[in-house]
């Protein structure tokens, strides 16, 4: 550069902007740790926010986070047709306390009584199993008809079907009584 006298002036060193690939959204760089129990500590604090950042995108059924026998569109229609619907399976654990209670009190007629309604709950949930493995599998075929093994996404709907709702992972995103 020259100046209107003639004489060359130093110019601008450097663009005078960041470097286009500079990370500059990071913020400052936190200074390397003094001790062997701050960096111990750092790690675990690390870690600790990981968890919690994979935890909420498992519940809320991010794609990006969830596991991957949990991923894809096939299982997401699956969660979906078994969250839309109410199931007798989900009975069924607590059902499983009755035959101990029954055999607890003494009384012959409560201990039968305890074991039928134990093999009824059974029987409703073993057809429950049966409906909803024939629901899931039309859904596919009719939803993704390339899909040609659908065992594996019938035993997860079953094993959906025996959580409760409120223990689902990821939360259900229809309510009971929505048409899937």
């Amino acid at each position: 550069m020259t100046d209107t006298a003639g004489e060359a002036t130093p110019g601008p060193t450097g663009k005078g902007r960041p470097t286009p690939k500079r990370p500059t959204s990071k913020g400052p760089v936190a200074p390397p740790p003094t001790t062997r129990r701050e960096a111990a500590k750092r790690v675990r604090q690390q870690g600790a926010t990981r968890r919690q950042q994979l935890r909420t995108g498992r519940v809320t059924g991010d794609d990006e986070y969830l596991l991957a026998r949990d991923q894809g569109p096939v299982r997401r229609l699956v969660r979906d047709l078994v969250d839309s619907r109410r199931t007798t399976a989900t009975l069924l654990l607590p059902a499983a306390v009755l035959p101990l209670v029954g055999s607890l009190s003494g009384i012959k007629q409560v201990e039968a009584l305890t074991q039928i309604l134990w093999i009824f709950a059974i029987t409703l949930s073993l057809a429950d199993f049966v409906g909803g493995g024939l629901r899931i599998r039309r859904a596919i075929a009719e939803r993704f008809p390339d899909e040609k093994r659908t065992r594996g996404h019938i035993f997860y709907g079953i094993v959906r079907m025996l959580q409760f709702r409120r223990l689902r992972v990821p939360k259900p995103r229809v309510a009971v009584g929505d048409v899937v």
